[in-house]
């Protein structure tokens, strides 16, 4: 593979490329883009001409450079998480229907929940998750079910790299996350009021592969009030049914 004077694969320096842009950043100009890969904006310019070629990144009518129909193509059609969303999608969609606001399903990627799927309304209590978004592990309701059944080096990593507050009530003490952790596992779901923001609520429960295995997170972000504990059990039903599903029961009758 051809590498650059600083003995970096082409391959690696595209990945920098696309790595700039994100979920809160979709389009960058040539020179924030270059910037953010950390790269000579020559280098960046010649890599972004090609990958345009490709269809791996597009530009719009303002010249602003974006993620590509064609990386999005393939992306869909080898995520690992494509079988999950599938099966996953008609439990949330009557989930949606029940309580109204944000239902989503999240994955665990080291120590951020990556976001897989959400389904919303106009008129939902504000949520800062998005497909393809990420949050930390501590500060979400996702986050905390996924690092309740992740292997205790992932909390010990989580401590390690810092609790930081998105609002007062934000777990940010290493030992009041590991409380919460262990009565999280204990009591089999998360309640987090006003962990990321103070007018919603966020509540989720595990979802189980066909090996027993915590796969997934599902979870509802709904007002900040007494609505909060009553969306446990039409989680925990869902998760069931999605388990179920994965293990191959609802097929086989």
């Amino acid at each position: 593979m051809a590498r650059g004077s600083a003995g970096e694969s082409v391959l690696t320096r595209a990945l920098r490329v696309l790595n700039a842009l994100d979920a809160d950043t979709t389009t960058l100009t040539l020179n924030e883009l270059a910037r953010r890969a950390g790269l000579p904006t020559s280098t960046a310019s010649r890599l972004v001409l090609q990958m345009v070629d490709l269809g791996l990144l597009r530009r719009d009518e303002r010249g602003r450079i974006g993620i590509g129909i064609r990386l999005w193509e393939l992306a869909s059609r080898a995520a690992p998480t494509r079988s999950l969303r599938e099966t996953a999608l008609p439990f949330m969609e009557d989930l949606h229907a029940v309580l109204g606001h944000h239902v989503q399903l999240g994955v665990r990627e080291a120590v951020e929940v990556l976001f897989v799927e959400r389904l919303s309304s106009p008129h939902a209590v504000i949520n800062y998750t998005r497909v393809a978004g990420r949050l930390p592990l501590h500060a979400s309701s996702s986050g905390l079910v996924l690092l309740a059944h992740a292997p205790g080096a992932v909390l010990d990593e989580v401590i390690a790299g810092g609790l930081p507050g998105f609002t007062e009530h934000t777990i940010t003490d290493p030992d009041r996350l590991r409380r919460e952790v262990a009565e999280v596992r204990r009591r089999g779901y998360a309640l987090n009021r006003g962990h990321l923001h103070t007018a919603a609520a966020g509540v989720a429960v595990p979802i189980h592969g066909a090996d027993g295995r915590v796969v997934a997170a599902l979870s509802a972000i709904i007002p900040n009030d007494e609505r909060a504990f009553h969306a446990v059990p039409a989680l925990t039903t869902g998760a069931h049914g999605i388990h179920r599903a994965l293990s191959g029961e609802l097929l086989s009758r």
